[in-house]
């Protein structure tokens, strides 16, 4: 039983670094930076087409030069991503821990990261050079919600084999 409990570590340190992560201002996370080191001119003519509105701002290649709008992409990215593994943290932790149907876990699973992911948001507006944003909160349930179907992808494929 202790063992099994355990599991419930897996999604909480995971909070934990996404925590540490929305604890950090945005200054000390910029990778633009790091992407100036490489010559990424060259993505320019691919890119300089896409352009769109997000949390009030513009986001092409013309307003935020080549690096800014990779790092946009890699950051949003980053949301869904981070969301998407914890989701898959918390069920597992309910596969191991409840006898629960599996339409149930899936529900439970979305929940807690979908309500991690509004306090998250909440965190970030105390955070300074941070602001909270519902966009964000949209990305990181759509990260979750793949989750949830990769997951039952899988366990379709593992019964038919």
């Amino acid at each position: 039983m202790r063992l099994k409990l355990l599991y419930w570590l897996l999604p909480i340190m995971w909070m934990v670094v996404i925590f540490i992560s929305s604890a950090t201002p945005y200054e000390n996370q910029d990778v633009k930076p790091l992407l100036s080191g490489l010559d990424l001119r060259f993505l320019s003519p691919y890119l300089s087409w896409i352009e769109f509105t997000y949390h009030s701002s513009i986001v092409s290649v013309k307003t935020l030069g080549i690096e800014g709008f990779i790092e946009f992409f890699i950051r949003k990215s980053a949301h869904v991503g981070v969301f998407f593994v914890l989701t898959c943290l918390f069920f597992i932790s309910f596969i191991k821990n409840t006898q629960w149907k599996r339409s149930k876990i899936y529900i439970w699973s979305i929940t807690l990261t979908a309500l991690y992911a509004v306090a998250d948001e909440l965190h970030q507006g105390i955070t300074p050079n941070r602001t909270p944003y519902v966009g964000d909160v949209i990305l990181d349930i759509l990260g979750g919600s793949l989750a949830l179907i990769v997951i039952a992808m899988i366990f379709q494929i593992t019964k038919k084999v």
